[in-house]
């Protein structure tokens, strides 16, 4: 039987174990070109290692999820972080894990607002993008180069999302 997981907020506190929410924050925002663009800096730092890797923009574009949601596992990039930020102005789910002696934990998991992006933290554990409502287009900036940069681990019990109130 799958175990049930709570649909929280996302908000920069209670992610901070597990990376960075990338949203216009006033605290970071300068004028510039001339006060005509508002700039809201240094959300996140992209960290990538290893010798020849660089980091990358992609657009991912991921199919809604339909619910009841069975997370079965969960990943993690240990050669570098990993950020998500919506182009199509919808919602999205994150679930993240703590590590315990390498493998996930049991999942938390995120509401991120059609605002929203996240960042994960290198060696994070997290499930892979999770649409909801429609087909979605994501930002994503990632690390590429050399070296097995995915670690997966299924777990024996599912844990189960139910439809998320939007």
């Amino acid at each position: 039987m799958p175990h049930p997981l709570l649909i929280r907020p996302l908000t920069p506190e209670a992610f901070a174990p597990f990376g960075d929410v990338l949203e216009a924050n006033r605290d970071t925002m300068r004028l510039i070109n001339g006060g005509t663009t508002e700039r809201f800096h240094a959300l996140a730092s992209p960290d990538v290692v290893g010798e020849g890797a660089r980091v990358i923009l992609n657009i991912f574009r991921g199919q809604p999820r339909r619910f009841p949601y069975h997370i079965t596992m969960m990943e993690r990039h240990p050669l570098g972080s990993q950020s998500f930020t919506p182009l199509s102005g919808r919602p999205f789910l994150v679930a993240v894990s703590l590590d315990e002696g390498g493998k996930p934990g049991a999942p938390q998991v995120f509401l991120a607002k059609a605002h929203q992006g996240v960042n994960y933290h290198r060696n994070v554990w997290h499930h892979p993008l999770m649409a909801l409502g429609d087909v979605s287009d994501f930002l994503v900036a990632d690390r590429d180069g050399p070296g097995n940069n995915l670690e997966e681990v299924f777990f024996d019990t599912p844990y189960l999302i139910q439809e998320p109130a939007l």
